[in-house]
């Protein structure tokens, strides 16, 4: 019998081995995970499940008796020693566990604060797994004072979250401004803006120099010598792609495991897919840090497992959920040169052109602009930026352009 072992248990990895069955591989199938419960949603850690709106079942992709259902053996709360291509078997909890394909979806780790400059110390948190979330909520309490560190995505959603639990919220950001690597200046003066209206004092151009404190978190030093009181630090300076089993068995790894259109590294018997992989697309190698490509990426892998030979083309989506605005985003921006805004009746899009080719969309509280940019960028269709701007403009029949 054919045997399927997947390593790393979250949004690719359920995706993967959910995909394998109902394409009708009859083999063995094994979903290794280092947390003790079933694949669970990551987006919401910060959103609805720090604030206590979602109870832990809602979080799982599925419950647990699918796996079992569909014959899925599940390893939960077991790391991965060592993988041996040679052997066909990764090693875990001192077993060898053979395969005759493997798929690596190990996804990424959080970039955390070194201990040199207080990173170590009791309520200094990462926004990542569950058993993190679980440790910060606890000390996520009205009065108290929070720091955040990171003005991306994940720092603006805990500050959010932070504010509507009553904790004062300074947010510092060491580049020129929030959001700067991820989305243009428009959409930063929103959030920004959104922010400010909600109470949190945000420092850009700022960075950390060091935490106080003995045991536990008590203040931050800024690099602007600027000294505050600290209850909690909650740390989001990026994610690194957990390719480390990876590159102990020397497969190619280049800011993440290199795979080919495919999804197959440079082990022909070895797949890889989600946050952990980095891939060809248009003419680069981009790594994907989205719920979206975990799914997508890890489905396609599963079917050339199966023989199909489809090569793995994203479309790109991404979502952000801050107070009352539901931010969403189509595209990958990368290289635009031109942004045009659309306000109307409380919704607001931002458009990402190159010369004259639509490459994304933010849009806030627009779900009709995001789908419409959607449709346009999926479709290879790119309005004049003129059209797309004039408020006037009824964008659906552009999509019969």
């Amino acid at each position: 019998m054919e045997k399927i072992v997947v390593v790393g248990a979250g949004q690719a990895g359920a995706s993967c081995v959910a995909k394998l069955r109902a394409e009708g591989f009859g083999g063995a199938i094994t979903l290794i995970g280092e947390e003790p419960v079933p694949p669970y949603q990551r987006p919401p850690l910060s959103k609805a499940y720090l604030l206590g709106e979602m109870a832990l079942e809602r979080l799982y992709l599925r419950p647990e008796s699918f796996y079992e259902d569909n014959g899925i053996t599940l390893k939960l709360g077991q790391r991965v020693e060592r993988l041996d291509r040679a052997g066909r078997v990764v090693v875990v909890g001192g077993e060898a566990v053979a395969y005759d394909q493997l798929v690596l979806t190990t996804g990424s780790s959080p970039r955390r604060l070194p201990e040199a400059i207080g990173g170590a110390l009791g309520g200094v948190h990462v926004v990542r797994g569950l058993r993190d979330v679980d440790v910060m909520e606890k000390q996520i309490v009205a009065g108290k004072k929070a720091l955040i560190v990171g003005g991306g995505y994940i720092g603006l959603e805990a500050a959010a979250v932070a504010r509507k639990r009553g904790m004062e919220v300074t947010l510092i950001e060491m580049a020129e401004r929030i959001l700067q690597r991820v989305a243009c200046a428009e959409t930063s003066d929103f959030f920004r803006e959104l922010h400010h209206a909600h109470g949190v004092d945000i420092r850009e151009g700022v960075g950390l120099q060091r935490l106080v404190g003995t045991d536990h978190v008590t203040g931050a030093i800024l690099s602007d010598g600027t000294e505050l009181a600290v209850d909690v630090v909650i740390v989001g300076i990026g994610i690194a792609p957990a390719a480390g089993l990876a590159q102990d068995a020397d497969l190619k790894v280049e800011n993440g495991i290199v795979v080919d259109e495919f999804g197959r590294t440079s082990d022909p018997a070895i797949w890889a897919a989600g946050d952990c992989a980095v891939f060809p697309y248009k003419g680069a190698m981009i790594r994907l840090e989205s719920v979206q490509n975990a799914i997508d990426q890890a489905e396609a892998v599963a079917r050339n497992i199966l023989g199909k030979n489809e090569k793995y083309e994203p479309k790109p989506w991404f979502w952000s959920d801050q107070y009352d605005v539901k931010l969403q985003i189509a595209g990958l921006n990368t290289g635009y040169d031109r942004v045009v805004t659309r306000v109307a009746e409380g919704a607001r899009s931002h458009w990402y052109y190159k010369e004259n080719t639509l490459l994304a969309v933010d849009a806030m509280n627009d779900p009709r602009g995001y789908m419409i940019g959607k449709r346009l960028i999926e479709a290879g269709k790119s309005p004049a930026p003129e059209v797309v701007g004039n408020p006037e403009t009824d964008l659906k029949p552009l999509l019969k352009d």
